[in-house]
């Protein structure tokens, strides 16, 4: 006589029933997640970061908001950024940017016009030097991005439209907002010695920067950022 075989098996979750009454049942502590009893994880670091300096009160979307937010981290935290400073809108005339930017200074200067590049290689070798000599870096627009945004010239044109050559000098206001729980919502005045410090900062812009430029930061789903320096129009090939 042939047996017949069922490949299905009953399993029976939890088992505390099948054992005796003496015996009690631990689950493990993956049964007890499968089984709910673990909360929540916390929020991490950046999403606690967003969460305390985002505003409802802001001329921008939320998002917007979050993704400056999180380059503003990652230039400060990974690429050793200094003053910086999300802007919702342009220091000078005070008008609405298209969305959030973002101003600092890199420890290394990220561009060298190449005519500036020439007189600084022949500065140095009357002094008897090589290479470029020191170079003082400068501040930078930042325009934070996502990498499945799709960017047209068009879209560009009015993000440059309304920026200056130079971002300000640093005020150190938005400092003071992040300390209180609020980030850029409005137009706020500085004090007159932070506009002293500001007009000293731009009267030393540098004479060989003419043409309007941005850090294009891209924001990829992992969280990298990829940055790319995008001018406005056509530039002269550096010198390599």
């Amino acid at each position: 006589m042939r047996r017949k075989y069922s490949n299905r098996t009953s399993l029976q979750f939890p088992i505390s029933q099948n054992l005796p009454s003496h015996i009690q049942y631990q689950p493990e502590p993956f049964t007890q997640a499968v089984m709910g009893a673990q909360s929540t994880p916390p929020a991490s670091a950046i999403d606690t970061l967003i969460h305390k300096t985002t505003t409802p009160t802001s001329p921008h979307p939320s998002h917007l908001q979050a993704l400056a937010v999180q380059i503003k981290h990652n230039l400060q935290h990974q690429h050793l950024w200094t003053d910086l400073e999300i802007h919702h809108h342009d220091p000078a005339t005070r008008t609405l940017l298209p969305r959030p930017l973002i101003s600092g200074r890199p420890p290394t200067r990220l561009y060298i016009h190449p005519d500036e590049q020439m007189a600084l290689l022949q500065a140095q070798k009357k002094k008897g030097g090589v290479g470029l000599g020191e170079v003082e870096s400068e501040r930078e627009w930042v325009l934070p991005s996502h990498i499945r945004e799709k960017w047209s010239l068009r879209r560009f044109g009015e993000v440059f439209d309304v920026i200056g050559v130079v971002p300000p000098g640093y005020s150190g206001r938005e400092d003071r907002r992040e300390g209180e729980g609020e980030v850029g919502g409005g137009a706020q005045e500085g004090t007159e010695d932070e506009q002293d410090e500001e007009d000293e900062d731009e009267d030393e812009i540098n004479p060989w920067r003419k043409t309007k430029r941005v850090v294009l930061a891209t924001l990829d789903d992992d969280s990298t950022v990829v940055y790319y320096i995008v001018h406005n129009g056509i530039v002269k090939p550096r010198q390599n």
